[in-house]
């Protein structure tokens, strides 16, 4: 059967609810598909713990698959099968749960398609690439009873874990404004003549739902997030988890009512697209949420630790504030800013495992309660993101219906909440 009939098959991934965790040894056998950067850390975590085993890696560069399964051998793992097409891998139902690493844009129709494979899924974040593919994402969660966590590893992190306790035990009295940084270096990336696909990629299956052009090595290994057509700008890189921070530990569980946000590519004459200086205020009433991105040099804020990069939150209360970070919090208090509690981090300071240990019991008790950054978390936090940069590129404020995921009559606003597919890899309604 040719690719693109194939793709285009009716009901190519029926639902599978009733598939069993159970695997060999009652170990939950995952399948991986991205392995070149993040999807290695998935490799290095999944291995060390007993409950899991990898047991596929997928990429579209052969190189990549090959290292991906010589990594896992060197760890311990048995060889895991390799599949260059993620759908094979969907296929083999020796596969329990699928880890999704690949770029943001094929975030949602990988998820989807594990989904309706009868997979669950831990994707990384941002869980989507625009805020219709989240609710998909979540809509196609339930529908098939599926398990899916995201990425945002802080929600499984200790010390973070006891700082949102401690504001919500009012630490610092009524919070009212929460911020999160992302002033992480970002060296220019200059300007790349269009050229060959490297040998061994499938570049059509890279570039799946995205718009057909020729390769350009800025456009393709990690430089891709600084592309609206494969990425989301560093807000969604890196600031998905600091605006997650924010909302968990404001208690929110909504879309904010009104967002703006300004910014521009500053410095560089690059081929970079999206911003690398961004502010954005996110409004939810009686709260509010401050971001920054700043790619270029800068000082840091508060006392968030500065190590080259400035990267964390700081909670604003009604006595006092407290900064949270990778390394630990500091709560400081009164009109002179006392420093009331200090906490520092507990051995590994940016750890994934924990994250993959709490999916893997959720895979196993069936109860997406059990999860710590479910798909709805994950698409509410993502969808902050989204709004910030609909806000940069339309060049305005704007207002949003949280209930009904749009901006009202704002056609240009509402034309970003999705994107256009390139047949055949359009995201299939779940409902």
């Amino acid at each position: 059967m040719k690719r693109r009939s194939f793709l285009m098959t009716p009901g190519l991934f029926p639902a599978a609810a009733a598939v069993s965790w159970a695997g060999a040894n009652d170990r939950v056998q995952v399948g991986i598909v991205g392995v070149r950067g993040r999807g290695n850390d998935h490799i290095k975590f999944l291995a060390r713990i007993p409950g899991a085993r990898v047991a596929a890696v997928c990429d579209i560069d052969q190189s990549n698959l090959e290292r991906a399964q010589a990594n896992a051998e060197k760890l311990g793992q048995p060889k895991p099968a390799g599949f260059a097409d993620m759908r094979r891998l969907f296929e083999d139902k020796s596969i329990d749960a699928v880890a999704v690493a690949n770029p943001n844009h094929w975030h949602a129709l990988t998820t989807i398609w594990a989904i309706r494979a009868g997979k669950d899924v831990y994707v990384e974040k941002p869980a989507s690439h625009n805020i219709r593919e989240g609710r998909q994402m979540v809509e196609a969660a339930r529908k098939y009873q599926r398990i899916v966590q995201v990425g945002m590893q802080s929600r499984t992190t200790p010390h973070k874990i006891k700082a949102i306790r401690l504001l919500r035990e009012g630490v610092i009295g009524e919070v009212y404004m929460a911020k999160g940084l992302c002033f992480k270096r970002r060296l220019t990336i200059g300007k790349t003549p269009d050229g060959p696909v490297p040998a061994g990629v499938d570049y059509d299956a890279w570039l799946g739902p995205a718009p057909k052009r020729p390769f350009n090595p800025n456009r393709f290994h990690y430089t891709w997030h600084w592309f609206w057509d494969y990425g989301n700008g560093d807000i969604g890189n890196q600031g998905v988890h600091e605006m997650d921070i924010c909302r968990w530990g404001l208690g929110l569980s909504s879309h904010p009512r009104k967002v703006t946000s300004t910014g521009a590519k500053f410095v560089y004459d690059d081929d970079q697209e999206t911003p690398n200086t961004q502010h954005a205020i996110f409004d939810y009433g009686k709260v509010q949420v401050h971001f920054e991105v700043r790619g270029l040099i800068t000082n840091s804020e508060g006392s968030v630790t500065f190590d080259g990069n400035t990267i964390g939150n700081i909670f604003y209360g009604s006595n006092g504030y407290m900064c949270v970070d990778s390394r630990g919090f500091q709560v400081y208090t009164g009109e002179k800013h006392t420093l009331a509690m200090e906490e520092k981090a507990q051995g590994v300071i940016w750890d994934t495992q924990p994250h993959f240990e709490n999916f893997l019991a959720a895979v196993r008790s069936r109860k997406h309660e059990d999860l710590a950054g479910d798909i709805l978390e994950g698409h509410l936090s993502t969808s902050m993101c989204h709004l910030a940069n609909i806000s940069y590129r339309t060049g305005r404020a704007l207002s949003f219906d949280g209930a009904a995921e749009n901006f009202g009559a704002d056609a240009e606003a509402n034309a970003l909440l999705t994107r256009s597919y390139r047949p055949p890899y359009t995201i299939p309604d779940p409902l």
